[in-house]
């Protein structure tokens, strides 16, 4: 199996998520990541957001969603990291109830 340099460049990465995490605040409460493969076999970064209870009420859900998608796809592109990139998204509340430790 051929792994991607994407796996070599987890702190420029961890730099981008940062970056959008510091700039969509309040909104965006923590933004984490892994890289693996998918169920394809295909190559990924699964990006697991926390956002604000309030971001994740009426319009304001699309519209936070998709500006943090948007952030980081356009951040990673000049990396050409030749990976998919996979988002999850739940609210404090959600977080809080579930406890998944994987989201902290």
């Amino acid at each position: 199996m051929v792994v991607p340099s994407v796996v070599t460049r987890q702190s420029e990465i961890q730099a981008v998520v940062s970056a959008v995490e510091r700039e969509l605040a309040p909104e965006v409460v923590r933004i984490r990541y892994e890289i693996t493969t998918d169920w394809s076999g295909d190559w990924a970064i699964f990006f697991r957001i926390v956002l604000s209870d309030a971001a994740t009420q009426g319009r304001r859900l699309r519209q936070i969603t998709t500006k943090v998608r948007e952030e980081i796809n356009t951040r990673l592109a000049p990396l050409h990291l030749g990976v998919l990139t996979y988002f999850n998204f739940r609210s404090v509340k959600e977080q809080e109830e579930l406890r998944e430790e994987a989201w902290a």
